[in-house]
């Protein structure tokens, strides 16, 4: 599904990615784990084309992408959703979940109902503004959007940073349903432990752009072991 080769990148001057090799299966669903500025969301971002490769190369379903900007990696099914959730505060829920539906080619009256019966807690909420919800509506609202463009694969950047622990677990068992039913390959980036756990098949530890060691998620729970790979337990 997802392949990176030598991948480097970073802003101007500075360089973030340090050589990323990773190869994602379809269905697959990868953690990555590690300290806030070690290079995650640089890597997220490098991967949708957010920000350019300097050097080594990434594919998407065999295809070469690197040198593709968002939109076109999007319509091959490249769905992110970011830190912050960037959902559109002043449109109502409705019309987010319209743009995600519409930006990706597709019709509203076969898409939005699907999206509602998969967050059904949207429902009810469709007429408000999105900057009105709680964080953890957001991050629904935000999960939904990108759903809506039926990506193959969704990259998740912190998606539990302000949220409410029931959303958190509502989330968990959203994207759960969502792999039982049909297929969607997911690399998600997280530093809830319980989170990332709960959903990985396997989790990379990232630090200072590279990858440095790889756990399973049952090791999670021994914080000795994460400390020791990650220099932190929480």
């Amino acid at each position: 599904m997802l392949e990176a080769t030598a991948l480097r990148s970073g802003y101007g001057r500075v360089p973030v990615l340090d050589g990323i090799d990773l190869k994602v299966e379809e269905g697959a669903f990868v953690g990555i784990l590690g300290h806030n500025g070690m290079g995650k969301t640089t890597l997220l971002r490098t991967f949708t084309g957010h920000l350019p490769a300097t050097a080594g190369t990434v594919r998407l379903s065999g295809e070469d992408v690197t040198r593709y900007p968002p939109h076109r990696r999007a319509r091959l099914g490249m769905g992110l959703v970011p830190q912050g959730r960037e959902i559109f505060p002043n449109l109502s829920v409705a019309d987010n979940l319209r743009m995600g539906i519409l930006g990706a080619g597709g019709n509203e009256a076969a898409v939005l109902p699907g999206l509602l019966e998969t967050f059904p807690r949207l429902t009810r909420l469709l007429d408000r503004r999105g900057g009105a919800l709680s964080g953890g509506e957001q991050q629904l609202l935000a999960l939904a959007r990108c759903l809506a463009g039926r990506p193959k694969l969704m990259l998740l950047d912190e998606p539990t940073e302000g949220i409410q622990p029931s959303i958190i677990d509502e989330i968990i068992e959203t994207l759960q349903a969502i792999r039982a039913r049909e297929p969607i390959t997911l690399i998600l980036v997280e530093q809830n432990l319980d989170f990332i756990g709960a959903l990985a098949d396997r989790v990379l530890i990232i630090n200072k752009g590279r990858f440095v060691g790889e756990l399973e998620p049952d090791q999670l729970s021994d914080m000795e072991l994460v400390g020791e790979f990650v220099g932190f337990a929480t």
